[in-house]
């Protein structure tokens, strides 16, 4: 079996693509059921965020695997598959763990090293998990994905590399000018209630502005996000929570508006904001932005697990630039943050007179722009050190159950003529029995020591996973002993603690 994963991201595709794509929390357990059920899939997770989705998978066939993780994808996403293929990256045994040790360390986000990646990964292990889907190699990949991500962002500075979307997000809006100053007095309205909005709460709140207003679907969690921001030693922030009913009238109020909800639809529309403005709206700004085509990927590269470049990546670039409107004139009246997949507000928004907009997209952008950090090279050392040793590693445990098999055959070969002995000697005393036991025991572990000690050697070597089937046929071990052994090793509760 081998691990494979087959996903789409803010590097291979388009935003409209991407929130057309976007799996709610139900749809995931279905997606990770199904291709449990397929046929080229023994585990499966699934890693979705708000700029990605990536299908991961232990396979026993390569090319069934990707049209079958990609079928699945594009059925449980609602993207048909003609349309998603071109924007697919597929990722095959070390390559597959060199991503997303690459993703965990922040090195594959829109912002690089932001930290927040490593919460979703944690979700996306919980999951596998809680449905029984992840089992060894998912479950060792994904926690050792978390041990690199904690190592690279405690060994480096990939911290000052990038910020949460969040705090980028923000200098974004800021455009140029000390966030603190430009946050000081201002009254936030924060749209949403979950993990991105509490951090977008938060690091307002920690900024200086005056005032939070909280508007969620459910007001009990916009409640305890207000409370939690007023807790003793935090920040003093004035905040309250209102019902989603009330955004209209807050909008009026607001200088800066903070969106991230799971609706499928707009929650602040062009004619919305202009009304909360005073704006007369023209409907010409809800026409769509114009795109720019982008041709389809060479399947032979899909296949391999190329991530397109050139033509094709150049022509994306050109959708991000086409799909930003420009941004009115005027002196800002209302910043936006829109940090939803799909987007919760309405890009037209951003022609309106005294309207900044910052979404997903233009962070995309602005995020290629920004200089590299040097911790950065440092990063990728750590991952290409980790990806090696994750593959001896696993190339080791592979042989371990075989080799402990082997040993348990062994000392039941042993137990079985020192009971024959006891037929055949029955004066024998308990001292000279113990004696005999003994040194029966020490010849057969002296005959396995070397080659068991060997073949753990070789098999943590690249090709080396063939010695393990080498040694059950030598020995006829029992195919159900061997496995019986790896259920054991799986089910210890001390298994992938960190």
């Amino acid at each position: 079996m081998s691990l494979l994963v087959v996903g789409l991201s803010h590097r291979s595709a388009p935003v409209s693509v991407l929130e057309r794509a976007s799996l709610a929390a139900e749809t995931q357990a279905k997606l990770l059921q199904d291709t449990l059920a397929a046929e080229p899939a023994a585990e499966a997770a699934v890693l979705a965020t708000c700029n990605r989705i990536e299908l991961y998978a232990d396979v026993d066939k390569f090319h069934a695997g990707v049209a079958e993780l990609s079928t699945l994808l594009a059925l449980h996403s609602g993207v048909g598959l003609d349309e998603l293929t071109p924007y697919l990256y597929v990722h095959y045994e070390d390559r597959a763990v060199h991503h997303l040790f690459s993703v965990a360390c922040g090195l594959d986000s829109m912002v690089v090293g932001e930290g927040q990646i490593l919460g979703q990964i944690k979700d996306a292990l919980a999951l596998g998990q809680g449905l029984h889907t992840a089992g060894r190699l998912l479950n060792d990949l994904f926690q050792q994905a978390l041990r690199v991500g904690k190592r690279a962002h405690s060994e480096t500075g990939i911290d000052r590399a990038g910020q949460s979307l969040v705090t980028f997000g923000l200098e974004q809006l800021a455009a140029g000018a000390d966030v603190a100053d430009w946050a000081r007095g201002k009254r936030a309205l924060v749209i949403g209630a979950g993990s991105m909005s509490s951090l977008a709460a938060a690091t307002l709140a920690r900024t200086g502005v005056a005032e939070i207003v909280v508007a969620n679907r459910t007001r009990a969690r916009a409640d305890r996000l207000v409370e939690i921001l007023g807790q003793p030693g935090g920040t003093g922030v004035a905040a309250h929570a209102v019902e989603m009913a009330a955004v209209p009238d807050e909008l009026t109020r607001a200088d800066v508006v903070v969106s991230c909800t799971g609706a499928t639809g707009l929650v602040l529309t062009a004619e919305a904001v202009a009304g909360a403005l005073g704006l007369a709206f023209d409907p010409a700004y809800a026409a769509p932005a114009a795109t720019v085509p982008v041709p389809p990927a060479d399947p032979d590269r899909h296949a391999a697990g190329e991530v397109e470049k050139g033509t094709a990546g150049t022509a994306r670039q050109a959708v991000r630039r086409a799909t930003v409107p420009a941004q009115g004139a005027g002196p800002v009246r209302l910043a936006l943050l829109d940090l939803a997949m799909p987007r919760d507000i309405d890009g037209a928004t951003a022609r309106l007179d005294g309207v900044r907009l910052v979404d997903i997209e233009s962070l995309a952008e602005a995020s290629a722009d920004a200089p590299m950090a040097a911790d950065v090279d440092q990063v990728r050392t750590i991952v290409a050190d980790e990806v090696a040793a994750f593959g001896t590693a696993q190339r080791a445990a592979h042989i371990t159950p075989t080799v402990v098999a082997l040993r348990t055959m062994a000392a039941g070969v042993v137990a079985g003529e020192i009971a024959r002995l006891d037929g055949r000697l029955p004066d024998l005393d308990d001292k000279q029995r113990a004696e005999i036991t003994q040194t029966v025991r020490r010849v057969v572990d002296k005959l396995l020591h070397a080659p068991t000690v060997r073949v753990k050697q070789l098999a943590s070597e690249p090709g080396g996973a063939g010695y393990a089937d080498a040694l059950r046929e030598l020995f006829d071990l029992d195919p159900q002993t061997v496995a019986a052994v790896s259920r054991a090793d799986l089910n210890d509760p001390n298994r992938g603690r960190s």
